[in-house]
């Protein structure tokens, strides 16, 4: 049995690299080396000074030992850190289409991940509910990749309730130079939601100082959409607790839609204000345009 379920692991994980890789190459390589370049300049060497040069960049230590006046040269620095912060609490389960959120997750979590091996950066995991569930410091290569996405698709989660002040704490804490850190979940908040949204903006606002944080909304249409099939018990994925709604009655299935679209566009606006850039994902529907658009934006406001 446990030899079938490795088999299963393997053979779901190698789909997605093979997926994910075609994506990558056909598409998005350009386009993520364009936006995520590296933040900073690398010392390279001394060498004389030449008419032209900027007399900023004189080693005067160098100038003075020898006499002769030398400058620094530095390079960019090309690698960066890329963090994928990853929800892999109860409600990650549902998918009405043939995808649920979890594996929507893992497949845009490996499509960033092979973008940034292709980019010689490093990519480091964090699966969090409403603790850190799994930690995996930033590293290069594909062995290392292909362990992401097995984690991100089969790790089993303790918790089953999300707290995003989590992975943005912990990420904060324990990467000390600026990454591009990417918190992809369904942002399904708890029954107090606006409680929850305002204790969680100050941590996006700190969090979006120290790093370039990137929020991707994962969401299934059946959230915004009820189907009339009579009286069905819905039940949370992270509190268990159940309801009963008559789904026959048209203005129960407006309501619920009315909820869902004003949550929504609650956690848009809170994203927003707190200046993160966001993308929204939806299980019927490829990501791969959303992606793209997402780099051409940040690729023409960084010029």
């Amino acid at each position: 049995m446990d030899t079938l379920l490795t088999r299963e692991i393997l053979k779901k994980v190698r789909q997605i690299e093979v997926r994910t890789n075609r994506l990558v190459n056909d598409s998005l390589a350009g386009s993520y080396q364009s936006v995520f370049k590296g933040r900073g300049m690398n010392f390279d060497e001394v060498r004389e000074y030449v008419p032209g040069d900027d007399i900023r960049t004189i080693d005067w230590n160098v100038t003075a030992r020898t006499g002769v006046p030398h400058i620094k040269k530095f390079t960019e620095e090309r690698e960066m850190t890329i963090m994928l912060m990853i929800d892999i609490s109860g409600s990650g389960d549902f998918g009405s289409a043939t995808t649920s959120k979890r594996e929507m997750m893992a497949e845009v979590g490996s499509v960033l991940a092979f973008s940034a091996v292709r980019n010689n950066d490093k990519v480091g995991l964090v699966l969090f509910t409403d603790s850190v569930e799994l930690y995996i410091p930033p590293k290069k290569g594909r062995g290392h990749i292909l362990r992401i996405i097995r984690e991100i698709l089969f790790f089993q989660a303790k918790g089953r309730k999300t707290d995003l002040k989590v992975p943005l704490d912990f990420t904060s804490r324990v990467i000390k130079r600026k990454c591009v850190a990417f918190l992809i979940s369904d942002f399904c908040l708890p029954n107090n939601f606006d409680e929850g949204l305002r204790e969680l903006q100050p941590k996006l606002q700190i969090s979006n100082r120290r790093h370039d944080l990137i929020a991707m909304i994962v969401s299934d249409p059946r959230e915004f959409v009820l189907p009339d099939v009579g009286w069905i018990t819905l039940e949370d994925a992270e509190s268990g607790e159940q309801v009963d709604l008559n789904t026959s009655d048209a203005s129960v299935r407006k309501r619920y839609s009315e909820m869902a679209a004003e949550r929504h566009k609650t956690v848009q606006k809170a994203l927003r204000s707190a200046g993160i850039d966001l993308l929204d994902l939806f299980t019927d529907t490829s990501y791969l345009p959303a992606l793209l658009s997402f780099f051409s934006a940040r690729k023409g406001r960084a010029s």
